[in-house]
């Protein structure tokens, strides 16, 4: 399943985009231009304007909160999802993210990193580079959390 998220949604497209699900997010688009693009790549419509979440010319759903762990929870249930593979995607760029060799991030990565890391990914679309830091743990928390939504 794929998403777009409009202007007001970016911090749900991000966590989107970690719980694996393919999910766009242009930054700025009128409501014409988001439902175009929703309905030529397939896509379902995520927003906070109600009458853009009832438009019938394209498959949406009305995000009713405001609150991040409210929203994907919302998602999550309503259209019965189940997660499939988290931290696949570029949080950044939705680019499918790839595993590298320690090799070539070696000067790409800060020396600690390089030192302490043995796994990479690397974003073939904006170059960037993931590696399990410091932050991984809260992350898996916070997905773990998130899965449960899907089982209730």
């Amino acid at each position: 399943m794929k998403f777009l998220c409009d202007h007001m949604l970016g911090t749900l497209a991000r966590w989107l985009r970690i719980l694996g699900f393919d999910t766009a997010y242009p930054s700025t688009a009128e409501d014409g231009e988001l439902v175009s693009l929703a309905g030529r790549e397939g896509r379902i419509l995520l927003t906070r304007d109600r009458d853009l979440g009832n438009r019938r010319d394209t498959q949406a759903l009305y995000i009713s909160s405001d609150v991040l762990d409210e929203q994907v929870e919302q998602v999550l249930r309503e259209l019965r999802l189940t997660l499939q593979e988290p931290m696949s995607r570029c949080p950044v760029c939705n680019g499918a993210l790839v595993e590298v060799s320690k090799e070539e991030v070696s000067g790409k990565v800060p020396d600690g990193v390089y030192e302490h890391q043995r796994e990479f990914w690397r974003c073939p679309e904006c170059g960037k580079y993931y590696w399990q830091g410091s932050h991984w743990d809260r992350m898996m928390r916070k997905i773990e959390e998130y899965e449960a939504f899907t089982q209730r």
